[in-house]
């Protein structure tokens, strides 16, 4: 048979020990030099250095602040000398287009006057031409019509016509 051993040691149950009201006076001294200890830890060393940290960062966010104001400015400045120089140089492309406009319409208007003194030329000249050539067909067209009549009235009555006759009547019709 074997024995159980036991190592405990059998007490007797009571309350927990900081509940107890004999603990209460050393307790509450240990809860002051704890709050005093921490207080004076708290505000002589963790606090300046949290509110140093803070100053820094507020330090550094204005200076960000200011550096992104001037940089801002300065791309408001850059932009509004890129648009100048835009708008100049559509400007001078508009006046140089309107400038090779002119010189072209010129050339063109001058080409055209010279054709046209070129054609007017040439137009008199035809004019004169058949005015000419006309006026020899119109000589030819009463000799021709005194032909054609004197062969008509010789066909139709079977004697030759008086020529001066003939003449005469074609004269007389044409003019």
């Amino acid at each position: 048979m074997a024995t159980s051993a036991h190592t405990e040691v059998p007490h007797e149950k009571g309350p927990f020990p900081p509940f107890e009201s004999k603990n209460f006076p050393s307790q509450l001294v240990w809860l002051g030099v704890s709050f005093v200890v921490l207080y004076v830890m708290l505000s002589k060393v963790v606090l300046p250095r949290v509110a140093s940290i803070l100053e820094a960062r507020k330090r550094r966010i204005e200076i960000d602040l200011a550096d992104a104001a001037k940089a801002k400015s300065d791309s408001d400045a850059a932009i509004a000398a890129y648009e100048k120089s835009l708008a100049d140089a559509r400007a001078s492309a508009q006046a140089l287009a309107a400038k090779t406009h002119q010189e072209l319409a010129a050339k063109s208007e001058a080409r055209r006057k010279e054709l046209e003194a070129g054609l007017a030329a040439k137009l008199a000249d035809a004019e004169k031409k058949i005015e000419a050539t006309k006026t020899g067909a119109m000589k030819n067209v009463g000799a021709i019509a005194t032909d054609a009549a004197a062969s008509i009235v010789e066909r139709l009555t079977g004697s030759a016509p008086d020529k001066a006759v003939v003449e005469r009547a074609v004269s007389a019709t044409i003019n």
